[in-house]
């Protein structure tokens, strides 16, 4: 029998992992634990469990929970003239831009980096209209689910949608490389500046902080004072508190602040949302 033979008379490896959840789990809980299982059972590695961890979390997570906030938008006016913006388009090093009409919350159309291109290659001779190369805006509540966006993206071929409030108003943007991030894991590329995206504060009072942020910026954000001489990350003050990795959706109230987690897998701790103690016992009050 030939060695082509043999391997396809082996169970792959997602027959092996119906193999391991045919118990079938009763709720999310016990799915994750059963693929934990399955990965100590090298029915795949380390990296393909934290991919599927990423896609049970995109369908719980939210659009607040991972756009970039209004004030970190790179924006362009829609009656500027290229001379006027080109050189922040350069220097983000971003490909689409939200382009402002009269007042902050009208976003007219997004802006193509390659759509400015004709012009500069032919200048002198082009006449800029930033009207004939918009591209139409796709807006999202902050509510919307992730997996229900990466759909909608997947079925327009959009890559950027302006996130409102539930005044309407621009909350922020989200683009399709953000939600992706959520599977496998961050894409840097050499225009990423981390270090503004640790901390995203939400039109609700809310913070969605990533566990890998400095204790110190988290301090000087914040207004707290908790110390670094153990740990450097929030992540790790975390931790520490709950005294094990905690779960998604387990909180913690360190000081005058309260932690929720909303993401982690058996290895590390990935994303929280952070509020005062006094706001969060407010939403309780509202909620009830």
């Amino acid at each position: 029998m030939s060695t082509e033979q043999n391997d396809s008379s082996k169970p792959s490896w997602l027959d092996r992992l119906g193999q391991a959840i045919s118990g079938e789990p009763q709720d999310r809980e016990q799915l994750v634990e059963l693929l934990r299982d399955a990965e100590q059972r090298d029915l795949f590695d380390a990296n393909a469990l934290d991919m599927l961890e990423g896609v049970l979390q995109v369908a719980e997570l939210q659009v607040r929970d991972i756009m970039i906030p209004r004030p970190q938008m790179t924006v362009v006016e829609r009656d500027a003239l290229p001379e006027d913006f080109v050189a922040g388009v350069i220097e983000s090093g971003h490909s689409r831009f939200p382009v402002l009409g009269e007042h902050r919350d009208e976003v007219a159309g997004i802006l193509l980096a390659k759509d400015l291109l004709s012009y500069f290659a032919h200048a002198g001779t082009n006449k800029f209209s930033m009207r004939d190369i918009l591209r139409p805006a796709v807006f999202v509540p902050e509510s919307k689910r992730l997996n229900i966006l990466l759909q909608e993206f997947r079925a327009s071929r959009n890559h950027m949608a302006i996130v409102v409030d539930e005044y309407g108003g621009v909350a922020g943007l989200v683009t399709i490389e953000d939600v992706i991030e959520q599977i496998v894991g961050e894409i840097d590329d050499e225009h990423d500046v981390d270090e503004e995206r640790l901390i995203l504060a939400h039109s609700n009072g809310e913070y969605t902080v990533k566990a890998r942020t400095p204790i110190e910026d988290f301090n000087e954000h914040f207004h707290t004072h908790f110390g670094d001489e153990d740990f450097d990350t929030i992540g790790g003050l975390v931790v520490h508190a709950f005294g094990r990795l905690p779960k998604r959706g387990e909180t913690v109230v360190l000081g005058h602040v309260h932690f929720l987690v909303l993401r982690s897998d058996k290895r590390r701790l990935h994303l929280l949302r952070v509020l005062s103690v006094e706001a969060e016992a407010n939403r309780e009050m509202n909620d009830d």
